[in-house]
């Protein structure tokens, strides 16, 4: 079984995406841990990675998502092993999730220091699985070359396969290969692949808002890959509403209270992606069958308007479990832009 440990340079580069991406492109059958959980979701009196649950659910994975992550906090973690134990466990989730698959990805922290000091980093991560170290690195041009600088000259891979870095969310392919690309490359890292920035990948979904809010979902389920452009506060009069241009456009969401009768219906007419119903407010029953003979979403939540808009505002676009075609986008991605030759 091949493992492929994937760390990245800074946080949100895609480390997530780029394993949905190799796995639809190898089309082999995978399995999947995360050893420093960072990405916490608390449900239920029980506490697992975000990411964990996502790649469980999406490739049906037997595992629990609480059981394939060691940790989630630095102080117990460290209270709970040293760094001989720590690789024992490591190789025993390892064994767990990788048993009857191809190939195991292992996905790092938030950046390459995270988890350093209880030795789950990905550096020592890829060491203690002698796993094949990927690199996800991604900004300007101006912070690749910096990255990669600092990583030549600071990060110590003695004892490591370390396979390459890959490039993500580059705006201009073109103009990277002709003047960053000569660069990095005489500094001797291995480049995998360049992928191109893509505009719908930075997107979120009502899917993902109504997890991240602990919605409860009045209408519109079928339709919670709806993708959201803009958000409008539905907090002024329709009339003041309808004159303001981001109401007129598509894939808004539109965020007001549940006794906005006429803002609600306004915003379930002119194309948004869902509505969110703040302070738990129920709507009147008319209102709740009226988005549900047009699929639109439906969310109840039992924040303020101001707290419900800061929260998705504050939020950063992660994938979900109601979203095929991003998980399609990836894995096309992959498949033009990352030598897969370097991963059989």
């Amino acid at each position: 079984m091949k493992t492929l440990v994937i760390g990245s340079s800074n946080r949100s580069s895609g480390k997530t995406g780029v394993i949905l991406g190799l796995n639809g492109a190898l089309g082999k059958k995978a399995g999947y841990m995360k050893p420093f959980g960072d990405r916490l979701i608390y449900q239920k009196k029980r506490l697992w990675d975000y990411d964990s649950a996502l790649l469980t659910n999406l490739w049906n994975l037997q595992e629990s998502p609480e059981d394939i992550s060691i940790g989630f906090e630095h102080a117990k973690l460290k209270y709970k092993y040293d760094a001989a134990t720590t690789v024992e466990k490591l190789k025993e989730v390892a064994a767990r999730t990788g048993l009857g698959k191809e190939i195991l990805f292992v996905e790092g922290g938030m950046h390459l220091g995270y988890g350093l000091s209880v030795n789950l980093d990905a550096v020592s991560v890829a060491k203690a699985l002698d796993g094949e170290l990927v690199i996800i690195v991604s900004g300007s041009e101006g912070a690749v070359a910096d990255d990669m600088a600092f990583m030549k000259k600071n990060l110590d891979l003695k004892g490591v396969n370390f396979k390459g870095v890959i490039f993500n969310q580059i705006h201009d392919l073109e103009d990277f290969k002709a003047t960053t690309l000569p660069d990095i490359l005489k500094l001797g890292i291995p480049v995998l692949g360049i992928l191109p920035y893509q505009r719908e990948l930075n997107r979120f979904t009502m899917g993902y808002v109504a997890d991240f809010l602990f919605s409860k979902i009045l209408a519109g389920e079928e339709n919670l890959g709806n993708e959201v452009n803009h958000i409008v506060i539905g907090a002024m009069s329709v009339e003041s509403a309808l004159r303001a241009s981001v109401f007129t456009q598509e894939k808004k969401l539109v965020i007001t209270g549940g006794d906005r009768t006429d803002m609600i219906l306004a915003a379930l007419e002119s194309e948004s992606s869902g509505i969110i119903l703040t302070n738990n407010i129920l709507p009147l029953p008319s209102v709740v069958s009226r988005a549900s003979e047009l699929k639109i979403p439906l969310l109840l939540v039992p924040l303020d308007t101001f707290q419900a808009a800061k929260q998705v505002d504050d939020r950063e676009p992660l994938l979900t479990r109601h979203e095929p075609k991003k998980v399609e986008l990836w894995t096309r991605l992959v498949k033009e832009h990352v030598n897969l030759e370097k991963f059989q």
